[in-house]
């Protein structure tokens, strides 16, 4: 078997105000049910090793998570030489329920945005409000990154994760590392508005 290849095959920017950095092939399945059903929490949380997220949330654990992508779907991430065998698990603990789980880690890409202005750099290009009181670790959002669709998490304060479909992997990393350039600091007051 050969080695994965990623989009992007690990490029790294790191000569501005973050660090932005392909994170390499990442297992991802994506799993649609039911999430109220008893037998589905306890199918996905064996196979995932980590709990159940709540609303708007990414749980994760070494290389493994899962996150909250709508009232129907969850994302589960692995090491991606355990995706297929975690989806044939995850298959045969649902058998008997209505639900659909599919390997795409090979349709998309994982960016990490690190550094002490990785929050910045995301608040330039994601419609979110991502004011410190707002947006903490551990949150999820499922939304745009500049002019396309992407996800992204916080797994720790000035870390960013960001999800992406595949095809607009250059696209992506290229708005990243802009909105990361030296000097593009907007010294932003995040107390300003005191969302009271």
């Amino acid at each position: 078997m050969s080695d994965p290849v990623s989009a992007l095959n690990n490029a790294n920017f790191d000569s501005g105000i973050a660090t932005v950095t392909e994170l390499g092939a990442v297992g991802m399945i994506t799993l649609r049910g039911d999430l109220s059903a008893k037998s589905l929490q306890k199918a996905v949380v064996a196979v995932a090793g980590v709990s159940m997220p709540d609303q708007r949330t990414c749980v994760t654990q070494d290389a493994g998570g899962m996150a909250w992508m709508s009232s129907d779907e969850l994302l589960i991430m692995c090491d991606y030489t355990d995706a297929a065998s975690k989806l044939t698990e995850l298959q045969g603990k649902l058998a008997k329920e209505h639900a659909l789980a599919v390997n795409v880690s090979d349709a998309r890409a994982v960016f990490e945005v690190r550094g002490p202005n990785a929050r910045e750099v995301m608040a330039k290009l994601a419609p979110v409000d991502l004011a410190p009181a707002q947006f903490t670790p551990g949150m999820f959002r499922r939304t745009r990154i500049a002019q396309v669709a992407a996800a992204f998490w916080m797994p720790q304060e000035g870390v960013f994760h960001v999800v992406c479909f595949r095809s607009v992997a250059q696209y992506v990393f290229d708005v990243l590392s802009g909105a990361a350039q030296s000097g593009s600091e907007v010294d932003l007051n995040w107390d300003v508005a005191k969302r009271g």
